[in-house]
């Protein structure tokens, strides 16, 4: 079986290509998003975007090697993540499937 595409009543699905690298961003104030980044006119923007809403017991590194341990709380975010430029600390590239559940 191709995992790639599927076939449902004879249409052919395939799984659509992420926009951007994946990557954890940490933005001034505390919030934490991983999502696939592109850039345009001074915004980050995040797609399949996901929410480190906190953990537990280990450091942020932990968290970044293995988002689905226990004590982990990766919260889906429903719509595109739009961030100002200037409000980015700083971030790291992680795999295309990270944080998705």
């Amino acid at each position: 079986m191709d995992r790639e595409k599927i076939v449902v009543d004879g249409v052919e699905y395939v799984r659509a290509a992420p926009n951007g690298d994946r990557a954890v961003v940490v933005v001034d104030r505390g919030w934490i998003f991983a999502g696939d980044v592109t850039q345009e006119n001074g915004r980050i923007y995040l797609d399949r975007a996901v929410w480190v809403f906190r953990w537990e017991s280990i450091g942020f590194a932990a968290v970044v090697a293995n988002p689905n341990q226990k004590g982990v709380d990766i919260r889906p975010v429903s719509t595109r993540v739009d961030i100002p430029e200037g409000a980015e600390v700083f971030r790291l590239p992680v795999h295309p499937e990270w944080g998705i559940k």
